[in-house]
């Protein structure tokens, strides 16, 4: 358990007020705007911290700084590998999906949750490609 702070605080309540998987950079810009004299330095650690213990999601994409999420919950993000945005999804067959990874896994331990990613272009990349194609 990590010590409270009101900075850590704003941090995580406007990650959990957003589903845009804001980059540390954005995060400090909207915190910024409520907590004038926070550092970047600052909003950085507090997302590892808030990510290493579990009350927030880092999303590593492969492309450009990493995305963060205040929503927790099992759930299926939308990676665009020409822009690096993150989207939620919804995917219905969760149940199955489980299932079928249990089966896989067999008698080499117990699934306790997932976090899945797929990855592609978001409409405004293939919009933006085919427009100049």
């Amino acid at each position: 358990m990590i010590k409270y702070s009101r900075q850590r605080e704003s941090i995580l309540n406007d990650l959990l007020s957003r589903y845009d998987h804001p980059t540390a950079d954005m995060v400090y810009e909207s915190v910024r705007t409520h907590q004038p004299n926070i550092s970047l330095g600052t909003v950085y650690r507090n997302l590892s911290q808030l990510a290493e213990s579990g009350q927030i999601l880092k999303i590593t994409t492969g492309i450009g700084p990493d995305r963060f999420d205040g929503h927790t919950h099992e759930h299926v993000h939308f990676i665009c590998t020409a822009c690096g945005n993150v989207y939620d999804m919804d995917y219905l067959p969760r149940e199955r999906l489980t299932e079928e990874a249990a089966k896989a896994l067999s008698t080499k331990g117990q699934i306790d949750g997932y976090h899945l990613q797929f990855y592609g272009r978001c409409q405004n990349c293939l919009n933006s490609t085919t427009n100049f194609s």
